[in-house]
């Protein structure tokens, strides 16, 4: 199957859950447990098209997560939230990524209309923080991070493959 395949049914209603094939729990005591994570992840070759679905309070290092990863991918010069643009692209080595906050989105229609199913579906790394706010509009996640702050700053960070790739990205 293609990207463009995996990627342009939508049928799942918003809210519904996804089947878990795969799972694990981490915890990131510093920094440098996310950026070793990041790495780590960048070096999977399942990367290049992925979907990553990021999921946690504000503050909880959802973006902080993405600047590392976007690093380890051999990206250059700024990396900034999109809160108030909702997409930022960025061209690594191999492939384009684009990083998304749905944050600010009222509606999840302003996902279609702004053509961000189109983006979904082409070639390229994918990365959304709040993609509940774009829910029915985006496809399935390959690899949801669920991150938690505990009293102490660290985090603990749950790792759900939902598709083929994100078990990939997991092994």
């Amino acid at each position: 199957m293609n990207i463009a395949e995996r990627h342009l049914p939508i049928i799942q209603a918003p809210g519904a859950p996804r089947a878990v094939r795969a799972s694990r729990t981490e915890t990131w005591t510093t920094e440098d447990d996310t950026r070793a994570f990041a790495a780590a992840l960048a070096a999977r070759p399942a990367i290049g098209n992925a979907f990553i679905a990021l999921h946690g309070d504000l503050g909880a290092g959802k973006t902080t997560f993405v600047r590392h990863l976007l690093r380890a991918l051999g990206v250059q010069g700024r990396v900034k939230s999109p809160t108030y643009a909702v997409v930022e692209p960025y061209e690594t080595a191999a492939f384009p990524a684009w990083h998304f906050d749905f944050y600010r989105l009222g509606d999840p229609r302003e996902a279609e209309d702004a053509g961000f199913r189109d983006l979904f579906a082409s070639p390229g790394l994918k990365l959304a923080e709040w993609p509940e706010k774009a829910a029915g509009w985006l496809p399935p996640a390959d690899l949801a991070l669920h991150i938690e702050t505990l009293a102490d700053d660290s985090r603990t960070v749950t790792l759900d493959a939902l598709t083929p790739l994100g078990e990939a990205l997991l092994a």
